[in-house]
């Protein structure tokens, strides 16, 4: 299939700067027609378009495509957010399995014993150049600066540093160091780091500024305990925001918390990077959406904050649960000092019905409205 060959229909220029005032509000104010809502879309612009999950990882300059028609169509970011599952992780001897139905999946590891977290070499600026990440990333960024110029926003991503880390060693064999050899974690976690800032530092060089894109996944409320968690998360993604800002990437970070933080989300507030152009998403508080009220609470006053609605609803033929969802989220942090936006706790199904992402944007339409400072008072 030659789908650098496929086209689609020009993004409207009329929507496209809507979209950009309306995003644009949310750091430097002004006026809006509502908040933006950001579903955290991938592989589902390719499902949506006609193509599958595996060719939104397969073909870059496909995926961008369909992400930008599928922004426009549901009325979306002005933007396209090309990326993997895993990246710095092949340089560093991980091989990545292409799957159907998912993101490519680690099919090995590389530390089986305390000696081989020894024996690896951080690859150094030309190795990151040329490897498996750094020319997809930029196959699909060039693509987009070249023929959408005005979606166009370069993306340092370096997911969360303490689930790459483990994908060094495994999953089991980490959660077991992480209480018996604690320091063996850390040199694991340190190697992605170091690696993930020469990325982002080659993805600045040859972009210019690049928005940050890390957060916490692995470690969560029901993974990990609090203890271990405060010393491990909080110094892991403050270095990787600090050595990736050091080295040309940001000022713009987006943090995404995964899976459930009821019990660990406060402490992140003062131990992690923050900048006039952050933003904070969590996923969830036991089983439900992270309350928007508490990120208000928590974070509302360093940066925006992405309340979310369950990715699970989006499967399930019921719009009005999410849009009573969104309500509650949209109502408890509208107010917040350094605006909203509103998300999905986690990746948007591929397979989510179009009929719930326009429920997620009806109510953003409906609660998240601009009003007047004045009004609000």
């Amino acid at each position: 299939m030659d789908t650098e060959g496929i086209q689609l229909p020009p993004i409207n220029r009329n929507w496209l700067a809507r979209a950009k005032r309306r995003y644009n509000a949310t750091f430097l104010g002004g006026e809006y027609d509502r908040i933006p809502v950001d579903p955290m879309m991938l592989s589902h612009s390719t499902v949506s378009c006609g193509y599958t999950i595996a060719d939104f990882y397969a073909h870059p300059i496909l995926a961008v495509k369909c992400l930008a028609y599928a922004q426009e169509v549901y009325d979306l970011l002005p933007v396209t957010k090309y990326y993997f599952a895993h990246p710095w992780l092949p340089e560093l001897g991980i091989e990545l399995r292409p799957m159907e139905l998912t993101a490519p999946v680690p099919v090995n590891t590389v530390v089986t014993d305390p000696e081989d977290a020894d024996r690896i070499e951080i690859p150094d600026t030309d190795e990151i150049m040329k490897g498996y990440s750094f020319t997809r990333l930029t196959k699909a960024m060039d693509y987009t600066k070249a023929n959408m110029p005005d979606m166009f926003v370069p993306l340092a991503y370096c997911p969360e540093p303490v689930g790459s880390g483990a994908e060094l060693c495994g999953l089991e064999q980490f959660f077991m160091w992480t209480e018996t050899e604690r320091d063996l974690a850390k040199k694991l976690v340190d190697i992605y780091i170091d690696t993930a800032i020469t990325g982002a530092s080659c993805i600045a060089k040859r972009y210019g500024m690049a928005l940050i894109n890390t957060g916490a996944v692995l470690e969560n409320s029901d993974t990990m305990s609090r203890e271990a968690i405060k010393d491990i998360s909080p110094p892991a993604l403050n270095k990787l925001v600090k050595g990736c800002l050091m080295k040309g990437a940001g000022p713009q970070i987006f943090y995404h918390f995964c899976g459930n933080h009821k019990d660990d989300y406060d402490l992140f507030a003062g131990r992690i990077v923050f900048t006039p152009f952050t933003i904070m998403q969590i996923g969830y508080w036991e089983r439900e959406s992270f309350p928007a009220h508490v990120m208000r609470e928590t974070f509302g006053n360093v940066c925006a904050i992405m309340p979310s609605v369950d990715t699970k609803l989006f499967v399930m033929p019921d719009q009005q649960a999410i849009y009573d969802v969104a309500r509650s989220q949209i109502e408890g942090g509208i107010d917040t000092k350094y605006g909203m936006i509103l998300g999905t706790t986690c990746e948007v199904p591929p397979f989510s019905y179009p009929a719930n992402i326009h429920t997620l944007v009806k109510a953003a339409e409906d609660f998240g409205s601009y009003r007047p400072k004045e009004a609000q008072q």
